[in-house]
């Protein structure tokens, strides 16, 4: 499948500043869809690489165009969907992470529901960014949705096989996720193995990294991308939090630019 411009952009960012960072907004989780977008915006002002918009439950329809087309309004920064579901689709988005669960028990979140949804996203145009995804303890609202069997994060060894799964089966990134709310970040030891195993696929972090400093950590382990949710919906600044987690991430990326 042919690289796209979304995807592109990634990957010439990444090669160029180390690592990115993206704010994940779910429009359900905000008193209204004005401060779910004002959040957005003071994250673009703040510096966040590219924006995601989505979530497990509910984050669909009306309540999704509206949200994503009022950024769009104020800003042209990519603007990537973060899938619940098959109804998690906008005609107004740039791209989709186009995610199997990998570790899912069940076969609608592993290969259904992309058959369902490919013929959409390709009348509408939608690029897909072609994505393993993989939910570790607790797993939040994801695992429970996904009826993910979740990875324990004292198993390296397993997250490094689901990934390498991901690499053998052409997918182009790879998202290893604790879920919403989840208490902390995947250890250090887990993101070690996944990034030794999928070479040079973008490889995003997302779940618990609720500090500047953690993310830092995560980024100097192998990540090419953090996703930050809760953070940004939960603090009272949010463009002075996310300069924070832009320049941990910025300073950390271009570290591991010097050492290749």
């Amino acid at each position: 499948m042919k690289i796209g411009k979304v995807e592109k952009y990634i990957k010439e960012k990444i090669k160029k500043e180390g690592a990115l960072l993206s704010i994940l907004i779910d429009p359900c989780d905000y008193t209204s869809t004005q401060k779910a977008i004002n959040t957005a915006l003071a994250a673009v002002e703040a510096g966040v690489d590219f924006l995601s918009v989505g979530g497990s439950t509910q984050a669909q329809g009306e309540l999704l165009d509206t949200v994503i087309k009022g950024i769009k309004q104020k800003t042209d920064i990519p603007i990537v969907l973060f899938p619940g579901n098959i109804a998690t689709i906008s005609r107004y988005a740039d791209a989709i992470l186009f995610m199997s669960l990998l570790n899912s028990r069940n076969p609608y979140w592993i290969s259904e529901v992309q058959t369902l949804s490919a013929p959409i996203i390709q009348k509408l145009g939608i690029e897909p960014l072609p994505l393993g995804y993989i939910l570790f303890d607790p797993g939040g609202t994801a695992g429970w949705v996904g009826d993910a069997n979740l990875v324990p994060r004292n198993k390296p060894n397993i997250a490094a096989a689901l990934a390498l799964a991901a690499r053998l089966s052409g997918k182009r990134f790879v998202f290893t996720d604790a879920g919403s709310a989840a208490f902390d970040h995947i250890p250090v030891e887990i993101i070690k193995a996944v990034r030794k195993t999928i070479g040079d696929m973008v490889y995003i972090v997302g779940g618990g990294i609720r500090t500047p400093a953690q993310a830092g950590k995560v980024i100097e382990a192998g990540a090419d991308c953090i996703f930050v949710g809760t953070a940004a919906e939960k603090t009272k600044d949010v463009k002075k939090l996310v300069k924070q987690f832009v320049k941990a991430v910025k300073e950390k990326g271009r570290l591991k630019l010097k050492k290749k």
